[in-house]
């Protein structure tokens, strides 16, 4: 039953179909043969609810009921299934993907399709209990928006993002990913966000992590968010592409650190003060390597000063 006394209406947007107990076609198994996996597409807002009312993927009369039953659902499938996923059922991705393939949107095996199609893999999330109207329905709309950044990076390195098709765009994962840990170093504990942006053909790559550093160097990051960084980086560097970067947040104790809006210039020490204070620096990348700008720049409306030497942080 439902919260309110009606019967349990179950979305179907799932993988495994209505209930959580049919097996994926595309789940893996462990080596002793145990453990299943679940796939779900969630609708993330009213309006894609509505949108998506023709097709009859569930019975819910409207967008609160299908929240509530939708947590009900992945809370029975983590009782049942090793392994519970979930992505941003996009309207708009699903009718142009039946319409590349020929199917039928009202059709359970088009959206079972949609879910596990191969190239959209980087948009699926675990889900861990999290409140699902909190803050995982948010982090499907990036996990989304992150796949499309992943998929354009892996086209600008000819697929060589996932599969090893050469020692340079290793080197150059690596670099980045040593770049963004410069930058935390540096940075010192504190709550943060970074915001990237490189220059590449086909349009900008645009990357954005929320950080929480701890005194012992500790981070606390978001696995998709951490992975998009490294790989917008990567291509820039392995594609010799321009860029800009701003670090951004409240330098101090990562315990007790929320949003103070103390204004202070960076350290570039690594270390911070007792007191709260807000930072934001600014590197730039002419496709070579990463330096402090030259000047103050703002980037998606953070104004940042020049950064500190990434060179000088080991």
């Amino acid at each position: 039953m439902s919260r309110n006394g009606r019967a349990r209406r179950t979305p179907d947007c799932s993988a495994a179909g209505p209930r959580p107990r049919a097996r994926l076609r595309h789940e893996r198994r462990r080596a002793d043969g145990a453990g299943q996996a679940f796939v779900i597409g969630v609708l993330t807002s009213a309006a894609d609810f509505e949108r998506a009312a023709a097709w009859r993927l569930c019975d819910a009369p409207d967008y609160e009921t299908y929240l509530r039953d939708t947590a009900d659902l992945l809370a029975e499938a983590r009782r049942g299934f090793d392994t519970v996923r979930a992505r941003m059922f996009h309207p708009q991705d699903f009718e142009e993907f039946c319409l590349l393939h020929g199917l039928d949107p009202a059709e359970p095996g088009a959206r079972d399709r949609y879910l596990v199609n191969p190239p959209l893999q980087t948009q699926l999330l675990a889900y861990q209990g999290e409140d699902l109207a909190g803050d995982f329905l948010p982090r499907l709309v990036r996990a989304r928006e992150n796949g499309l950044t992943l998929r354009h990076a892996d086209l600008l390195l000819d697929g060589g993002l996932y599969e090893e098709h050469g020692r340079a765009v290793r080197e150059a994962y690596q670099r980045g990913a040593e770049v963004f840990r410069r930058m935390l170093v540096g940075a010192g504990s504190g709550v943060y966000e970074l915001r990237l942006a490189v220059d590449a053909p086909g349009g900008r790559l645009t990357a954005a992590a929320r950080v929480l550093q701890w005194e012992d160097g500790v981070v606390r990051i978001n696995d998709e968010d951490l992975e998009l960084v490294c790989a917008v980086l990567c291509a820039g560097l392995a594609r010799e592409l321009p860029g800009l970067a701003v670090l951004h947040g409240t330098q101090g104790s990562a315990a007790a650190c929320g949003a103070g809006d103390g204004a202070a210039g960076p350290t570039g020490d690594g270390t911070a003060d007792r007191a709260f204070r807000g930072a934001a620096w600014a590197w730039a990348s002419s496709g070579q390597g990463w330096a402090p700008t030259a000047a103050a720049v703002r980037l998606e409306g953070v104004a940042a000063e020049p950064g500190y030497s990434l060179g000088t942080v080991r």
